[in-house]
């Protein structure tokens, strides 16, 4: 990991509580990233905080520091019951609030404190169970945690920390009625520290910010560009028959240590893999139907190196943190230019570099020019040549993963506690978002942190 996107300011400089120290050293975090080093005299101050930042710059240790240093240097409530949470976390996906828990396992080891989970998809009893044991700070994607309030098995009204992640990401999946009602449950705004963090501070997650908090600082980290600085981006222009074959020849040249692939649909994705294990790549598909133990595992093999390329559909292009992912494909084109930032965002993480190649097919070439506008840039693009153009072995033959049957439970988060049929709303946000941006066509300009 290179040291270049660190600042000058120094962790110890903090006067943290020791074993929120003792946990950086462990980790070996000697200096803030820059959303770091602009929170942190903030949040450690008691002010509530909107924050913006690229992703991958730190924003989740942040919030934890801010978070468990205010959860040691005050005493518990003496009335406090036990199925009341001293701080809340809520993310918009299962996913992030998994990979919010690890972070906070590791920075907290030596805290002493106790730490929840809950999101749809799994052990509905077993997760109710937890709230019952005096949890300090609960991490939670909204329609588990409404579910679990509703029915009495959580109670808000002892929340002293609340951290809103990826608010920006709430509204794209619809979300945010559900914030607000998990707001109004919490104490008034004065009696409690917010946070909340956003890859845009956009009108609509201001307007949040100010209704739900007291008097937020403002921290904005600008880059120079939209998307990560030192992802390396390179764009064909393939026929729809030469995608398999330069697919393959990139895979072959480049030889990524941990790969994504990228595709706009389930039936594009299991049509990549059958091309991939034919040709003796090794490779897995994450898509949004695929059960949640299931999902578990694939990202827990993808990172421990038992397969090299991961064939993902935009379920993974956000929330995800996947270390040391050195090559992004977009087999397709997304059609929501947001989306093209968020997927090579899965790279060049933490200062490190990665490598996105994109290829703008017959069928996806058109969605190119509001995705350059969006990010402010060209694309650089090569030429489609001869030799990278392999010729490939028979695709395999593969065991199609069916979704569940009409009228059956679901093992996604729209399931009993889930979060609310997140991927049949994304599928119709993102039609009709594609729909309005061919409209707008080049006059689209909005800005993002990515």
């Amino acid at each position: 990991m290179s040291d270049t996107h660190l600042s000058d300011t120094r962790c110890s400089e903090f006067a943290l509580p020791e074993p929120i120290q003792q946990g950086l050293d462990d980790l070996g975090f000697t200096h803030c990233t820059p959303i770091q080093a602009a929170v942190l005299p903030l949040a450690l101050a008691g002010h509530d905080v909107a924050g913006q930042a690229q992703t991958g710059t730190g924003k989740t240790a942040a919030f934890l520091i801010s978070a468990f240093a205010r959860l040691l240097t005050r005493p518990e409530p003496e009335q406090r019951r036990d199925n009341q949470p001293r701080a809340l976390v809520i993310a918009p996906t299962r996913e992030l609030a998994l990979q919010i828990h690890r972070d906070a396992e590791a920075l907290g080891r030596h805290a002493g404190l106790r730490l929840g989970l809950v999101y749809g998809g799994v052990d509905y009893d077993k997760q109710r169970r937890q709230l019952a044991q005096r949890i300090d700070l609960l991490i939670g994607t909204p329609g588990r945690l409404i579910d679990y309030n509703k029915q009495g098995a959580l109670d808000l009204r002892g929340i002293e920390v609340a951290v809103l992640d990826e608010a920006d990401r709430m509204f794209d999946l619809g979300f945010i009625r559900d914030i607000r009602f998990l707001f109004r449950r919490m104490p008034k705004p004065e009696r409690r520290q917010s946070m909340l963090f956003s890859a845009t501070l956009s009108y609509r997650v201001l307007e949040l910010a100010y209704e739900h908090m007291n008097n937020p600082e403002l921290v904005k980290i600008e880059a120079e560009r939209v998307t990560a600085d030192k992802v390396e981006q390179t764009l064909y222009y393939p026929s729809n028959s030469e995608k398999i074959p330069l697919l393959i020849g990139l895979l072959r040249r480049e030889r990524p240590k941990r790969a994504i692939v990228f595709t706009n649909t389930k039936r594009n994705a299991e049509e990549v893999l059958a091309w991939l294990r034919g040709n003796d790549i090794r490779a897995e598909i994450l898509s949004g139907d695929v059960p949640q133990k299931k999902r578990q595992r694939l990202l827990g093999q993808f990172e421990q190196g038992e397969f090299d390329v991961l064939i993902a559909t935009d379920v993974a292009a956000r929330g995800l943190h996947i270390p040391d992912v050195t090559h992004v494909f977009n087999y397709d084109l997304p059609q929501d230019a947001e989306d093209y930032v968020h997927r090579i965002g899965r790279t060049a993480r933490a200062g490190a570099s990665g490598q996105a190649f994109s290829f703008a097919c017959e069928d996806t070439a058109f969605y190119l020019p509001d995705i350059e506008v969006y990010i402010g840039q060209k694309i650089p693009h090569e030429g489609v040549s001869p030799e990278l153009l392999v010729e490939p072995k028979p695709r395999a033959r593969i065991e199609h993963h069916r979704g569940p049957r009409p009228g059956g439970r679901s093992g996604r988060s729209g399931g009993k506690g889930g979060d609310r049929g997140r991927g049949r709303a994304q599928e119709g946000r993102r039609r009709r978002r594609g729909n309005g941006s061919r409209r707008r066509g080049a006059a689209s300009g909005k800005q993002a942190g990515g």
